[in-house]
């Protein structure tokens, strides 16, 4: 009998051990640091809803984009106005030696035609400078509306489920031909000022009659569109 119950203590014993093993993480098993492979994604085939947009004349379309192109335009008048007197300057001397008598002396004929050499160099070199200058500020201040232009493109043909959006900017475009209801800039217009709080410009005096030499650009330059 007493060995019947020493016989079952120790079997008591040697379970209960092997549970209190079986709980115990193995010491030598190293932690698993792998994350489980992705699951291949499978393509699927859905309907397509194309847009077409002319994003460069979106951008110069929105209230911003015409206000800060007023703004520059204001910026550069007075150089503008300048050069324009000059090239007056320079016309009026080609008129004087045109009309200038035969008796005219080779020495003031000459002396003329320095005058007026010397002022086209200077009106060719002023413009050239400004129309630089121009368009570096024009480029800069589109890029700064064109990308928030491009926040607002992206809501509306997401919000509006399409699936795929060709910018018709630049006349190298491959779109030969598409239904006009598929074009959303003027839509993209519009929500944009809507979201952006920006007034709608008020027109700008109409502008002299433009001089024969070159002048800063009163058009906007075809800057690269972000991409979308």
């Amino acid at each position: 009998m007493n060995r019947t119950l020493v016989l079952v203590s120790a079997l008591g014993a040697g379970l209960l051990t092997t549970a209190g093993m079986a709980q115990t993480p193995a010491a030598t098993a190293p932690p698993t640091t792998e994350a489980a492979a992705p699951a291949p994604v499978t393509p699927q085939a859905i309907p397509a809803k194309i847009a077409l947009v002319a994003f460069e004349q979106a951008v110069f379309a929105t209230n911003e984009g015409q206000k800060t192109v007023q703004d520059i335009q204001a910026k550069y008048k007075p150089k503008k106005d300048q050069i324009d007197t000059l090239s007056h300057e320079v016309d009026s001397l080609k008129k004087q030696l045109q009309g200038a008598p035969a008796t005219l002396s080779d020495a003031d004929r000459a002396a003329k035609m320095k005058e007026i050499d010397a002022k086209e160099k200077r009106l060719t070199h002023e413009a050239e400078d400004a129309q630089t200058a121009y368009n570096t500020d024009l480029q800069e201040a589109y890029g700064k509306v064109a990308a928030k232009v491009s926040v607002a493109l992206k809501k509306y043909v997401s919000d509006n489920g399409y699936t795929l959006l060709l910018d018709v900017s630049s006349q190298q475009s491959n779109v030969m031909w598409a239904n006009q209801s598929t074009d959303v800039t003027q839509a993209v217009v519009t929500a944009y000022n809507t979201s952006s709080g920006v007034a709608a410009p008020v027109p700008s005096a109409p502008s002299a009659p433009a001089a024969t030499r070159p002048k800063p650009a009163t058009t906007a330059p075809k800057p690269a569109a972000p991409k979308q």
